[in-house]
């Protein structure tokens, strides 16, 4: 019964794994690099390779635990040749990035965090559900990254009535049936302009 006692407490602290908060620095900074992924997580953890793109291309990323589905990041490079340069980021589950986001929030949660409304795509096909932020609170983020989001119904949204949200069209965060499919983050990102477009 002692042991069983003495048990609970470390039961306790081994609950679900904290959230990891992302800043744009580091690994995730603008001078990002396959070279410092390397020396930050190690060779063995590091991956270059060809992977799917958008509307049936391929492009060249780096991930880093590659083989692990829950902790896998992936980085793509604007220079491709040298790997560095970071276009964009895509973060794993566990990981907020900077402003809050995370997956698995409503578009009502985002949108509070944004502090006004925004737009994103419609659904139902390749760049189904993206957003990002043109002003607001997510639109000027430390460190000079920019964060991205793919929502996703639960369901593949059917019938007359959701016709205005889908396909490539622009949806305002403040339309109600974006709560009605239950909409959610599914994927989040960050990255940075071009360097030739940079201040």
């Amino acid at each position: 019964m002692r042991t069983r006692l003495l048990l609970l407490p470390l039961c306790a602290l081994a609950g679900p794994a904290l959230a990891e908060d992302i800043a744009c620095e580091g690994a995730f900074a603008i001078d990002s690099s396959e070279a410092r992924l390397i020396e930050m997580y190690g060779a063995d953890n590091v991956r270059t390779e060809i992977v799917p793109g958008p509307e049936g291309t391929e492009m060249l990323a780096t991930l880093v635990f590659p083989d692990s589905p829950k902790r896998k990041l992936m980085f793509v490079w604007w220079d491709e040749d040298k790997r560095r340069d970071p276009s964009f980021i895509e973060l794993t589950a566990k990981m907020v990035a900077p402003g809050g986001l995370r997956i698995g929030l409503t578009v009502a949660e985002v949108e509070a965090l944004n502090g006004e409304p925004f737009t994103l795509l419609g659904f139902g096909w390749d760049y189904g559900g993206a957003a990002g932020f043109q002003s607001g609170n997510l639109a000027d983020l430390p460190g000079g990254c920019v964060v991205s989001l793919t929502f996703s119904p639960p369901d593949y949204p059917v019938g007359d009535d959701v016709d205005s949200i889908m396909g490539d069209v622009e949806v305002s965060s403040s339309n109600p049936l974006l709560a009605q499919v239950g909409a959610r983050v599914e994927s989040v990102a960050i990255g940075y302009p071009h360097p030739d477009f940079r201040d």
